[in-house]
């Protein structure tokens, strides 16, 4: 009735909502392979640095193809670059299964990583593009929490099935991978939230441009401690570290990379909200302080118990770290200007960490023990938050006009299940199934 105030519940874009399945199916693969990589690699006979060069290697293929992908994102669009990057990955992960010597391994986990970075920056791109500004850290927690929450179980079954074969998780990786694909593929085929903003000129921020902001700076420096600690060491490291230092056996360390994820999982959607009440900020110091606490304690672990304890605190503060960073991010690019090539140096700076990472620990870990390696990536976590501290708040107190609230009326909810982008529109509203 007019004169009645109603208070519209914050909605996000049905869209997010199909990010976020495609990230959790991603990620049940990814927690397969995850705790089996190292161990398959030692079935080559090589030694801890080889090992973590598997890991690395990846990683610096993620870092020299980002300029590439953010220009095949500029034109191809995000879905398409998104579809063909998670293929590729498939492809790769499943020839990994079928290597015979370990420059095999290593080539074919390196085309993987191609497709990785494509379908990475893709994802946060479109993440961006289509979330309005006060509501990019409940976003990006919801779009991390599908992958965390997949990380859990993950590692659990690549344990399992390891138990039949030690190639078999990379295969069972490639198939979670191209069933990823057909659930972007088909949900944004025709989305008009996606196609919204073609053909119109948008302004492009330079990473120069973006570097000048102190916040961004804090937020590279932040993405490079965590590519160190949690993509780098924790995948490279903790596994042989469960084995070797804590004479456990790898469903252990399939384990304690679920008691991680579980911790981070926990806090990513409280962290998301805060960011977005409380600010980018705050959230974002107490995750890397936390990360840091919980990283070197892993290395003084001498018993199992504690072990996963140190653990779960690691994936807490890396659970408060990511959505008020990737907030930071999408806040300097902002709605309207085209970020791909600010995008891609935020993931080569944290594709950097992930490289040096494995690498240096794992030279540590040889010439001196595991508990100077995880000190050293717990130090690098905290330079990462002297940035912070200095770094201003980004979080938008006014809403700018967003594309994704252009169409703000046909998404999900939070409390509710999401609407899906049929494409197709009754009075100005998508068609819903059986409509």
């Amino acid at each position: 009735m007019p004169g009645n105030d109603v208070v519209v519940k914050p909605r996000l874009p049905s869209e997010v909502w199909v990010l976020v399945v495609a990230s959790f199916i991603i990620a049940i693969g990814f927690g397969i392979v995850a705790p089996v990589l190292p161990a398959y690699a030692k079935t080559f006979d090589v030694g801890t640095t080889a090992v973590s060069a598997i890991v690395s290697t990846f990683a610096l293929v993620r870092l020299l193809f980002a300029p590439v992908s953010g220009r095949l994102v500029s034109r191809f669009g995000e879905p398409r670059t998104y579809v063909v990057g998670i293929l590729i990955v498939a492809a790769g992960t499943a020839a990994c299964g079928f290597a015979t010597a370990y420059w095999q391994l290593l080539v074919f986990r390196s085309f993987a990583g191609v497709g990785s970075t494509m379908f990475t920056v893709a994802a946060v791109g479109l993440l961006i593009r289509i979330t309005p500004a006060p509501m990019r850290g409940r976003a990006s927690g919801l779009w991390a929490t599908g992958f965390l929450l997949g990380n859990i179980g993950g590692p659990i079954v690549g344990a399992a099935l390891v138990e039949v074969s030690v190639r078999l998780p990379f295969i069972a990786y490639a198939v979670a991978l191209v069933i990823a694909a057909l659930v972007v593929w088909w949900f944004l085929r025709r989305s008009t939230l996606v196609s919204l903003d073609r053909g119109v000129e948008t302004e492009s921020l330079t990473v120069g441009q973006a570097f000048s902001s102190p916040a961004y700076r804090a937020a590279l420096a932040s993405g490079f401690a965590n590519g160190w600690a949690v993509f780098g060491v924790r995948i490279s490291l903790v596994p042989l570290f469960v084995v070797e230092a804590l004479h456990g056996s790898p469903a252990l360390a399939g384990v304690s990379l679920s008691v991680f994820a579980l911790g981070n999982a926990s806090v990513l959607m409280v962290s998301g909200r805060l960011s977005d009440t409380l600010g980018r900020r705050p959230m974002a110091m107490a995750g890397l302080l936390v990360s840091a606490v919980g990283t070197i304690w892993l290395g003084f672990s001498t018993g199992v118990p504690w072990f996963l304890v140190a653990s779960a605190l690691a994936g807490v503060g890396a659970g408060l770290l990511n959505p008020p960073q990737n907030a930071v991010v999408a806040d300097v690019i902002g709605a309207k200007a085209k970020g791909g090539p600010v995008l891609a140096a935020f993931q080569m700076v944290t594709d950097c960490g992930a490289i040096i990472g494995p690498l240096l620990a794992g030279v540590l870990v040889d010439h001196f023990s595991y508990p100077v390696a995880f000190t050293l990536t717990g130090a690098i976590m905290l330079v990462a938050l002297v940035f912070w501290v200095v770094a201003p708040e980004t979080l938008p107190r006014t809403g700018d006009e967003h594309v994704g609230e252009v169409v703000a009326g046909e998404s999900g909810r939070l409390d509710e299940g999401p609407e899906l982008p049929l494409g197709e529109r009754v009075a100005g509203r998508p068609r819903q199934p059986g409509v």
